[in-house]
């Protein structure tokens, strides 16, 4: 009885074993599938063996990947570039040496471990955090610049540091983290205000002589022969048009240094300013015959700067009356509507302002560029006749009456390339935007603004640096003769 009980128990020990031996070898197959080793049933070696190979077949790509990042850590160490990283709960998990020199952020002590913490308990930029969120969301490449204010618990430091402007790309990455490299735009910054500064001081210093010179020719043109005062003309008309240009200058020089602080709002019906600064070009249009068609509201109150929006009608009317074809017409729409969201981040409820002409329209390479100072397109692309060239075009234009023309002038022909940089920059001013492109019905030139229906809150007035001039609610600028400065 004892023998038996012996074998029964030796049976069922042997039986546990194989058991046992078959689910490990089970698990084996099962990991080595998952590490993605070699075919586990035609392999001649066993399975501990083939577990064995494949582990050391890992460990040599674990520390491939763990030289490859270092590699590239050392390359983002080094980079001119900052560079952070970001979890998903907005916790910065690494920063390079730029992005701790950009965003002021001191390193831990090296007795003690720096692990994650949150973004905005050490960088006070909510600029900064709104782009991570942008870039989390929307799944998509984000970028966006700001003026980023250093704050450091260090009192004494507060006088000495100083904002300077940021540009952000955020890039998203698996399992929510998103990655978002920065670079200082402050010398960029600093050098267009050095050459804007220049431009204002050169236009500042020329106004005088302008003026003297025109003053000059005028008294000039009732002493001469008829035969001779063509020549008087010309240079009355040379003097008018440099003397606009400089004006041009110091009204831009004067909105970039003030910005929404020399903007002097208040409550204005949008579509009586329409009419009244098509009443001032009504001599221009009437010479070349072009109508004003109108579609809106008779009423529509806006808050804004009267006098700025006014010099905006009349640079964009003075563009499509002058580059429309003669017994055309100007069409000039206002609505209200949100703002486009690609363009700009408002939710509020603005007003559009169109103004579109029939004209030969903007070339499409220049579309990007029409609001930078001083861009002119390039003659040799502008939209001519197959059979004329740019050339005989201009020199046709100069001796034909452009009343009897049959042909609209391009866009770039004879503006000074500031008209649509005043335009934008009077609008960013009041926090909208300006777009131009091609209208799809007319092919001509399509300018659209959007401005905030409440505007900005008033502040108080603060009058304009020294050497800068306001002009801007002002008489339609004059193509031949002038008001004698003498009297």
């Amino acid at each position: 009885m004892g023998i038996l009980d012996f074998l029964l128990g030796l049976l069922i020990g042997l039986g546990l074993l194989c058991w046992q031996q078959v689910r490990q070898r089970q698990r084996l197959t099962r990991l080595l599938r998952e590490l993605r080793a070699a075919d586990v049933e035609t392999s001649p070696f066993s399975a501990t063996s083939q577990l064995a190979l494949t582990v050391a077949r890992q460990q040599r790509i674990q520390q491939q990947l763990e030289s490859e990042v270092a590699t590239y850590r050392s390359i983002l160490e080094a980079a001119p570039v900052g560079y952070l990283q970001l979890d998903d709960e907005n916790r910065l998990i690494w920063c390079n040496p730029e992005a701790r020199s950009l965003l002021d952020l001191t390193p831990a002590p090296p007795n003690q471990s720096e692990g994650p913490r949150l973004l905005l308990e050490l960088v006070r930029s909510y600029e900064l955090d709104d782009l991570v969120e942008q870039a989390r969301n929307s799944k998509t490449l984000c970028q966006k610049d700001w003026v980023f204010y250093p704050v450091s618990p260090d009192v004494l430091q507060l006088t000495r540091q100083r904002s300077y402007v940021l540009r952000g790309y955020a890039v998203p990455m698996p399992k929510q983290h998103v990655g978002v490299f920065l670079e200082s735009r402050q010398e960029a910054v600093q050098l267009r205000q050095q050459l804007d500064r220049w431009a204002s001081d050169v236009a500042h210093e020329l106004k005088t002589p302008l003026t003297s010179i025109r003053l000059i020719a005028e008294t000039l043109q009732t002493r001469l022969d008829p035969a001779l005062r063509g020549w008087v003309n010309r240079l009355i008309g040379e003097s008018i048009r440099l003397s606009d240009l400089v004006q041009d200058l110091l009204d831009l020089a004067l909105i970039d240094r003030e910005s929404s602080q020399c903007l002097h709002l208040r409550q204005v019906n949008l579509p009586d300013l329409v009419q009244a600064a098509w009443l001032n070009l009504e001599p221009l249009s009437r010479k070349k015959q072009v109508q004003l068609s109108y579609q809106g509201p008779e009423s529509l109150p806006v808050h804004l700067d009267e006098a700025r929006i006014y010099r905006v009608l009349m640079n964009l009317l003075d563009n499509s009356i002058k580059y429309s074809p003669p017994w055309e017409t100007v069409t000039v729409r206002i609505s209200t509507g949100l703002a486009e969201e690609s363009t700009h981040s408002s939710s509020a409820t603005g007003v559009w302002l169109e103004v579109f002409d029939a004209g030969t329209g903007f070339a499409e390479q220049d579309l990007p560029h029409v609001f930078e100072r001083f861009y002119r397109a390039d003659p040799a692309r502008s939209r001519l006749p197959p059979n004329r060239s740019a050339s005989s075009e201009a020199s046709n234009a100069s001796h034909s009456n452009p009343s009897h023309s049959s042909e609209a002038e391009p866009y770039h022909r004879t503006s000074s390339g500031l008209g649509l940089a005043i335009v934008r920059q009077i609008v960013e001013a009041h926090q909208g935007m300006v777009l131009a492109s091609n209208h799809p019905e007319t092919g001509g030139a399509w300018l659209r603004i959007w401005l905030p229906q409440d505007g900005l809150k008033p502040e108080p007035h603060k009058q304009p640096p020294d050497g800068l001039e306001s002009k801007l609610y002002e008489e339609p600028r004059a193509d031949v003769g002038s008001a004698s400065l003498l009297e």
